[in-house]
């Protein structure tokens, strides 16, 4: 099964001055040694916003060209509102990236690897496999 990765990973990984030791951090070079890491483009432009350094957002827009954005489509967004306004329902706020995460994970049968909690909050109310650091 393919993992979509939450920028909380991502910035563990990449955005750090030195990379932090983490579970999350671990599974993720072992996602992408497996080629099983998807990327949509909402999560790499929250990980490059931000970046002042020219060099620095050159480097780290360089290395994630490595992860194609998946296509996403009126569906994806739609379904991302529903999860959305049923969180809401239940008491759950997120962001609408996070909802997009969530909806492209539900219409794909992909999990999440994240260190967000908001996230098991969702899985609460919505169908989705959060993907567990093996080991961890």
């Amino acid at each position: 099964m393919n993992v979509l990765v939450d920028t909380s990973v991502w910035s563990l990984a990449l955005r750090r001055a030195t990379v932090q030791a983490s579970p999350e951090v671990a599974e993720l070079r072992e996602l992408i040694r497996e080629g099983r890491v998807e990327m949509v483009g909402a999560i790499r432009q929250e990980l490059l916003s931000g970046v002042r350094d020219p060099s620095q957002f050159a480097s780290l827009r360089d290395r994630l060209r490595a992860f194609p954005d998946l296509v996403l489509s009126a569906d994806d967004h739609e379904l991302a509102a529903e999860c959305c306004n049923r969180c809401r329902a239940g008491g759950v706020q997120g962001s609408p990236t996070d909802f997009l995460l969530c909806a492209v994970a539900l219409s794909r049968g992909f999990a999440i690897l994240t260190t967000d909690g908001d996230f098991t909050a969702f899985a609460r109310l919505l169908p989705l496999r959060l993907h567990p650091p093996r080991g961890g």
